[in-house]
């Protein structure tokens, strides 16, 4: 039997008396206090522990939610092959973050980037120290490009963090994901027209349009991936399909001067270098990243078997931050071996060029981004006017099933949900428990052995005790219904 997802954290003492009460000592433990030692009949130790019921949970009590199975959640955010270990898709922002320090099938997608965020941010605070960005224009296409390696991380941990919180939130989280990446192809192209172009290219019409086009293809990439996610439901492969077409075209301009420069060495035209090297494998690793991004394996061989560790879009994440410190450590190369020979043929870049196109993609893509997200806001809205009491609902019942429990599945009828669980794993026992100071108690509770399929924030934290503290013989006070259960560490 798998291991209950609901543990003993206080050890309190409990009685089989008539009469008693909680005690208030909430932060240490829970003590059940006879009202009279006569009448009480004897207590004793034994495991507390924590249960569901309606309420809101004290904040020293809070746990991290449960997880769900792709038939519990929205068709939204199912992915392909991956079976279990999805989040609560109406998590509140806390969730959100307390669910990154639990193990769930995001976990890895979200610190695959948030580390590498801090390693970029560390290489460019060294390279603040060793250049002078404000007085050199030299060094203004590898700021753009620094700034953006540091962005398009720190956004799509951010998207996978937050996507959870509503159907909604999860389309306009990976939005700014999606112009992130656009930004930085922007910023891949704005280095390598100053730094990586070949020779023969330097100072020729092509240069000179180089970044403009590259502006227009961020335009691109950020509009058609957005757009991808509205015909998702209706046609998944096409919107696989234009979703890396949007990130293919810009990456296939952007890498033009690198692959031409590629061919002129393998031609013998120019020298090996140690920047041709990084920029090699900055290629092998994005080759590798899109035919990740794309076939959807390993887990597509073995649907449920890599949904927590090893499934492609964790690849992904890996293979892309492999490969944008390679292309990082080519760029850097480039700048300072060929600074002399590029300050005197093609000059010095422009702010235009650098800076001032950063801050035109930057201000096109959030439009961008504002026209895709306005419908979906206005379609929240719209359906909180028509039912008024729609937040009250989301609050009381932040669970969507599309498809119904199956059929050894036990239904609390106090919370109308279904919460599935093995044969002979779930057991629900009604209590009342006297009125705490401050707020009434429920009269029902219920308890599943191996899996919550409620998410713990919705609800105020009570306790039950264990059968194996005195035996099986002990009833719940105030309701008469003995217990079922066999005799170990869990109801």
């Amino acid at each position: 039997m798998s291991e209950p997802r609901v543990f003993p954290v206080w050890r309190g003492i409990w009685a089989r008396g008539s009469g008693g009460g909680w005690s208030e000592a909430w932060e240490r433990r829970l003590r059940w206090d006879p009202r009279g030692s006569g009448r009480g009949g004897g207590g004793g130790m034994g495991p507390v522990w924590l249960v569901l019921c309606r309420g809101a949970i004290p904040s020293h009590l809070r746990l991290l939610p449960p997880l769900f199975n792709i038939h519990q959640v929205p068709k939204v955010v199912q992915e392909d092959s991956i079976m279990s270990g999805y989040r609560d898709p109406c998590s509140s922002a806390l969730d959100c973050v307390l669910s990154s320090f639990q193990i769930h099938n995001e976990t890895i997608n979200i610190w695959t980037h948030f580390l590498p965020t801090w390693y970029f941010v560390w290489r460019l605070a060294a390279l603040c120290s060793c250049l002078d960005f404000g007085a050199d224009p030299y060094s203004w296409p590898l700021l753009v490009y620094m700034l953006l390696i540091c962005v398009y991380p720190f956004t799509s941990s951010c998207a996978h963090t937050f996507s959870a919180m509503s159907t909604h939130t999860y389309h306009i989280c990976f939005f700014f994901d999606y112009g992130a990446l656009s930004l930085y192809s922007l910023g891949c192209a704005i280095s390598y027209g100053h730094y990586v172009m070949p020779e023969c290219w330097v100072n020729t019409r092509l240069q000179r349009w180089f970044v403009p086009v590259a502006l227009i293809n961020s335009l691109f990439c950020t509009s058609l991936s957005c757009y991808s996610r509205f015909v998702e439901l209706r046609s998944p492969q096409r919107s696989k399909v234009l979703r890396t077409a949007a990130f293919v075209v810009p990456f296939i301009f952007d890498t033009l001067p690198l692959v031409h420069r590629l061919c002129l060495c393998c031609g013998g035209g120019c020298s090996h270098s140690q920047a041709l090297s990084s920029h090699s494998y900055h290629l092998l690793f994005a080759l590798l990243t899109c035919f990740l991004f794309t076939s959807h394996l390993p887990e597509r061989l073995a649907p449920g078997r890599f949904d927590y560790i090893g499934h492609s879009h964790q690849l992904f994440h890996v293979s892309a931050v492999v490969g944008t410190h390679f292309q990082m450590e080519g760029v850097l190369a480039d700048m300072s071996s060929r600074r002399t020979w590029l300050l005197d043929h093609g000059g010095a870049p422009s702010f235009a060029g650098t800076i001032g196109a950063l801050l035109l993609g930057l201000t096109l893509n959030l439009l961008i981004i504002g026209f895709f997200s306005v419908p979906l806001l206005w379609k929240r809205s719209r359906d909180g006017v028509k039912d008024p009491n729609a937040a009250g609902k989301r609050r009381r019942d932040r669970l969507h099933l599309p498809t119904p429990a199956p059929a050894h599945a036990c239904t609390c009828p106090r919370l109308h949900l279904p919460m599935p669980a093995p044969a002979h794993a779930c057991t629900c026992l009604r209590t009342r428990l006297h009125e705490r100071s401050g707020s009434k108690p429920p009269s029902s509770l219920c308890f599943v052995l191996r899996r919550f399929s409620v998410p713990l924030s919705r609800f105020k934290v009570y306790i039950l005790l264990s059968h194996r503290a005195q035996g099986t013989g002990h009833r719940a006070q105030g309701t008469g219904h003995r217990a079922q259960g066999r005799e170990e560490d869990t109801w």
